[in-house]
């Protein structure tokens, strides 16, 4: 009889022992970091969102003289501004992304398309279906005057259940 105290005691011990908890998993993708481009200034600003699609940017290039790609060399009739971005779904069904809608404000408040020769010498996307989750990245190129300088990106996601046109697009200051 003197002895079932401890035993209990030893049970439980034992027991308690066996259960450590295990390790929480992580709750976030951790992604390598990568080096920033020598001509590129990284951006550390909070993801913006429009319609179903999330904006991240990551880096700005401006007053650049010129563009290379695998064929040519094109220079710029101003400056050319390149910003480096993340574009995510976050809604249950697919977006038609268009890389061409996405506009270049500068500090007078013109907007800017983007330059689309840049982007085919760049091989940059063009429109694209971004699905369920999906995640790309990619640059946006601008050819604007080069006595103006980027001060936002008006982003637009692409159209949605509740805004199939998607006219009014979200600014992101740079």
């Amino acid at each position: 009889m003197r002895l079932l105290p401890a035993v209990a005691v030893l049970t439980l011990l034992a027991g308690c022992h066996a259960a450590t908890p295990s390790v929480p998993s992580s709750t976030t993708y951790e992604l390598p970091p990568r080096q920033v481009r020598p001509d590129e200034t990284a951006l550390k600003l909070p993801p913006a969102k429009n319609g179903d699609t999330e904006f991240t940017l990551l880096g700005l290039a401006a007053g650049l003289s010129s563009i290379t790609g695998s064929h040519t060399e094109f220079p710029a009739k101003g400056q050319f501004v390149r910003l480096r971005l993340v574009v995510t779904n976050t809604g249950t069904s697919s977006v038609l992304f268009d890389t061409k809608k996405q506009l270049l404000v500068d500090d007078k408040g013109t907007a800017h398309r983007p330059e689309e020769q840049a982007m085919l010498i760049k091989r940059q996307p063009g429109q694209f279906d971004l699905g369920h989750s999906v995640r790309v990245e990619f640059d946006l190129y601008w050819d604007i005057p080069k006595d103006v300088k980027p001060v936002a990106l008006r982003a637009f996601g692409g159209p949605t259940i509740t805004d199939m046109k998607n006219l009014t697009g979200t600014d992101i200051k740079l």
